[in-house]
C-alpha cells in the first residue's frame, strides 16, 4: 500500500475515531494531517483546535488516549503494523487568520 494511501486511511479513521471517543467539552478537533514515516514506524498528526486556548488540553487529552484509540483503528483497518502516533498541533490556521488581518489592515 502506499504511503499516501496510508497517510489517507489514517487520518479518516483517526478524525472518526476522535470524534466518536476523544470527548472535549467545547471544542472542535479536526485531524489536518497525516504523516508516516516509510517504514511505518511513526505518524506525525497534526491536529487543529477551535478554540485555540484549548489546544493544550486536547493534546493532553489525545496522548493519554492514544492507546484506545489506537485499539479502535487496530479493529477498522488491516497494516501490518500500525504506526506510533506522535501528535502535535497544526497551527496553520492561526497564522492564515495573522495573515488575514494584517492584509485587512493594510487595506
Amino acid at each position: 500500500m502506499q504511503i499516501e494511501r496510508v497517510n489517507e486511511l489514517l487520518l479518516e479513521e483517526l478524525a472518526n475515531a476522535i470524534n466518536k471517543e476523544v470527548g472535549l467539552p467545547d471544542a472542535l478537533i479536526t485531524v489536518s494531517f497525516v504523516d508516516c514515516d516509510p517504514d511505518l514506524k511513526k505518524a506525525r498528526v497534526g491536529i487543529s483546535v477551535l478554540p485555540d486556548k484549548l489546544a493544550g488540553t486536547a493534546l493532553r487529552l489525545l496522548k493519554s488516549s492514544t492507546p484506545q484509540l489506537t485499539g479502535l483503528i487496530k479493529n477498522r483497518i488491516k497494516l501490518r503494523r500500525l504506526p506510533r502516533l506522535i501528535w502535535e498541533f497544526d497551527a496553520t490556521e492561526r497564522e492564515a487568520e495573522k495573515i488575514e488581518k494584517l492584509i485587512e489592515d493594510v487595506v
